[in-house]
This record gives C-alpha cells, sequence and structure tokens, in this order.
C-alpha cells in the first residue's frame, strides 16, 4: 500500500505538468521527462498485479502463505519492482531509439500477456476457489460480507483490465508500426494515457462501496475524528 500511494501520489503530480503543459512523452518528445513520469504509473500497475498474485496465494495455500511470505520478503519484491521498472526506463534512455522502440514493444506485449493470466486465469481461480468455501459455511452477516467481497474481487479486475488494456493494445499497435497512429496535442489529451488515471481514482471507491466492513472502519474513524474536533470547539 505504501509503495502504491507513492508511485500513484507520484504519478498524480506529474499529471499536471504532462496536461497543462505541451507535453508529449516518447523518445526525443516535447518537453518530455525521459519518461520518468510514465513510470511511476507503470510502477502501480505492477505493484497492483503482484498483489493479486500475493492475494491468490493467501487463498489457494493460506497455510503455508505465512511461512513463505514475510514482511522482508514483502519489501524486497516492491524494491524488485521498482529497481526493474527505472533500470529498464536506464536502458532504453542509453540505446539508439529504434532499439528503445523494440524493447517497449516487446516489454508491452510480455506484460499485456502476464496481465490477461494474472487477472483473468487467477481470478477466476481465485474467485471457484473462495465460492467453494462459501457454500460449505452456514448462512450468517459475515458470510454474505465474504460473498460481497468475492463479487467485489471480479468488478475491480473487470475494471482494471477495461481501464488499462487501451493503452497497452495502443503501445503495441504504435510501436510495432501496425498502423499509423494519431498524436494528440499533448499528454493529458490522450484518451488512453486517462484511463488509467480515472482507474486510479476509481478503485478505491469500488472497495468503500463494495467492503462493508471497510466502509465502517474509515467512516467511522472520520465520525469520531468530527465528533472529537465539535467537542473541542464547543463551550463546556
Amino acid at each position: 500500500m505504501m509503495s502504491t500511494c507513492i508511485s500513484d501520489f507520484c504519478s498524480g503530480v506529474s499529471w499536471y505538468y504532462t496536461g497543462l503543459f505541451d507535453v508529449r512523452e516518447g523518445f526525443h518528445g516535447k518537453n518530455d521527462t525521459n519518461s520518468i513520469a510514465p513510470t511511476f504509473l507503470g510502477i502501480s500497475y505492477l505493484v497492483i498485479l503482484a498483489a493479486q498474485t500475493d492475494r491468490y496465494h493467501a487463498v489457494a495455500s493460506p497455510f503455508h502463505y505465512s511461512q513463505r511470505m514475510t514482511p522482508c520478503k514483502t519489501i524486497l519484491v516492491i524494491v524488485c519492482l521498482w529497481t526493474y521498472a527505472y533500470f529498464i526506463l536506464a536502458v532504453q534512455i542509453c540505446v539508439a531509439d529504434g532499439i528503445a522502440v523494440q524493447i517497449t514493444a516487446f516489454g508491452t506485449l510480455i506484460c499485456n500477456i502476464i496481465t490477461l493470466g494474472i487477472m483473468i486465469g487467477l481470478n477466476i481461480k481465485l474467485y471457484l476457489i473462495a465460492k467453494h468455501q462459501l457454500n460449505r459455511e452456514p448462512p450468517s452477516s459475515e458470510r454474505e460480507n465474504k460473498r460481497a467481497s468475492l463479487y467485489l474481487i471480479v468488478v475491480v479486475a473487470g475494471c482494471f483490465l477495461l481501464f488499462w488494456l487501451p493503452l497497452f493494445l495502443r503501445l503495441i499497435v504504435c510501436h510495432f508500426q501496425i498502423v499509423k497512429c494519431k498524436l494528440f496535442y499533448n499528454d493529458g489529451s490522450d484518451p488512453t494515457n486517462i484511463l488509467p488515471r480515472i482507474n486510479c481514482a476509481l478503485t478505491p471507491c469500488l472497495y468503500l462501496g463494495g467492503c462493508t466492513p471497510l466502509r465502517k472502519v474509515v467512516f467511522g474513524k472520520i465520525r469520531s475524528s468530527c465528533c472529537k474536533r465539535w467537542s473541542v470547539c464547543l463551550p463546556t
């Protein structure tokens, strides 16, 4: 969560630069940041995929999960993802433009294949495992909360694919030069760049709307904080 917050915050701050000014990221693009700013969004994407895999591991092998995944291993995974993202970026900056385009194209294609395998394959299997476990439990309010969380997994994964795949498909088509891609005025006016940012803002709303325990905790803390402030401000 810390890694996602940092990468999303940096991506949001950099979006003001790319969206408000005449900026087009790319190889020797207009007023670009050498793809440093878009890489923050890519890191957030990689962390989401890692979290999906981690969740599947926790549900599919709950007894072995606590032994295999420790806080140190989690930190190591996050560090490796950040290192990998900016190492690839450094390689792209150092090599010729033609080679950099090929690296981006093949990297995006491989990332798409992995994404479909994780977001569709693992989530479907996760859904079936969790549904089977719920059917074995007696009817209760906790069971209904778990069922709602189960449906939430499907909705979040579907929205993730819906908002992210257009960007990756466009990158593959453009970098493999399958068709001539249209250039927008700047990155802020490119719909395929806007959609992933919408997903980053939509996902917390989906979790709050679909997860009753989370909603109670969040709004309960907000309510208690407001009550404390009002009690301090009111005269005794």
